[in-house]
């Protein structure tokens, strides 16, 4: 870093109210720690479980400890002024210069804070308002995915008020379109929080209560046999896909356990594919990418049929786990990007997509004379 040109600060944004708040938390270390401090400074932003924004102070070196200690701020969704506010009354705020959000699930990765991050004018990691919608809802991306002619597995959506008010109408749908056993899970969650793999009738209204406690849009899935196949994409107008990688699971499937806590799970990076495969994958990828208008970054995950070798695209993840097992960087590190490069690169991307969208007009330019008012 030369004397004269100063680090940009990075808001590293973490936790939030999802089920999938421990999961940021390991994701969000490991990004601080991939930071370069010649260019960077990093700036933890703690989200607590009941919504609440901390940042931590010199005595705060670990996250957990910002989300209980931490200064109280907020952010202010005015463009011209601080990006946090202090809310003791003492006044002052907190300059960053670039967000990078890593939340999981509901209020995170769902548009929300991209959102928030848009009227407060900062540049921000990964895909914007509506990219981060769609890749959240399962349900509405798979019919836009079928609508580029990118193969998903079959499925029908239930949503919780039909379920309470008539189970056995959606049991009777359900049972009629596939023969067990089922996938159930939440539309709108990632990390196989609520996920249930059904096997029989008993089984199935205890999954869709458990995956109706988390969102009000729940996936009923054909059971593929399959191997399970990940990609990551990066970039804004002219995305690329790293090598793709395999996830051999040592449970039934790759559930929250087997992902977060259990050792077990085998991950083969480059994944054993023919060259016709890895293109295809590779450019199924990109094509989701391009078809759910998303930017910056995501990890595409797909099945591949043991029997027959037909691919399905399962889902999009925005904003993919950064942990020390988590697939997003360990694809792009087989690929010749490491860690540190590929954090510099996300937040590079995340610039240059602010830029382009400060070139987009926002006010109507009126004459000269009209007085500042429109005559009806």
């Amino acid at each position: 870093m030369t004397p004269d040109k100063k680090r940009l600060r990075v808001g590293i944004l973490f936790g939030g109210r999802s089920g999938e708040h421990e999961v940021s938390l390991a994701s969000a270390a490991s990004v601080i720690r991939g930071l370069d401090p010649d260019k960077y400074e990093a700036v933890p932003i703690g989200i607590s479980k009941e919504g609440h924004w901390l940042i931590g102070g010199a005595a705060q070196k670990m996250l957990p400890e910002v989300l209980k200690g931490g200064q109280r701020v907020m952010m202010t969704a005015d463009p011209t002024d601080a990006a946090l506010v202090k809310l003791d009354g003492s006044g002052g705020g907190q300059r960053i210069d670039v967000v990078f959000p890593v939340m999981h699930g509901t209020f995170g990765e769902d548009g929300t804070i991209q959102g928030l991050l848009d009227l407060a004018g900062l540049p921000f990691v990964g895909a914007g308002v509506l990219g981060s919608a769609i890749g959240m809802d399962k349900d509405v991306a798979k019919r836009l995915l079928q609508v580029a002619k990118i193969p998903v597995v079959p499925w029908i959506t239930v949503h919780r008020h039909e379920w309470e008010s008539n189970p056995e109408s959606i049991q009777g749908a359900i049972e009629l379109k596939f023969q067990y056993p089922v996938f159930v899970k939440p539309a709108t969650l990632g990390s196989s929080v609520g996920m249930t793999k059904v096997h029989s009738r008993a089984e199935l209204a205890p999954a869709l209560n458990l995956a109706c406690e988390f969102a009000m849009k729940v996936l009923v899935e054909e059971s593929v046999t399959a191997r399970e196949i990940e990609v990551s994409v990066l970039g804004n107008h002219d995305p690329k896909a790293s090598v793709p990688g395999e996830i051999v699971p040592h449970r039934e499937f790759y559930d929250y356990a087997a992902k977060y806590l259990e050792e077990g799970s085998q991950i083969l990076i480059p994944a054993d594919l023919k060259p016709v495969q890895v293109q295809k994958i590779q450019k199924y990828a990109v094509d989701a990418f391009r078809a759910l208008e998303l930017g910056g970054m995501a990890r595409v995950d797909f099945f591949l049929e043991k029997e027959g070798g037909k691919i399905y695209l399962n889902e999009v993840n925005t904003i993919p786990g950064f942990t020390s097992i988590s697939m997003f960087p360990k694809m792009w590190e087989a690929s010749g990007l490491p860690f540190r490069e590929l954090i510099d690169r996300l937040i590079q991307l995340a610039l240059e997509q602010h830029a382009e969208k400060a070139r987009t007009k926002y006010q109507i330019e009126l004459p000269a004379g009209s007085g500042g008012a429109l005559e009806a």
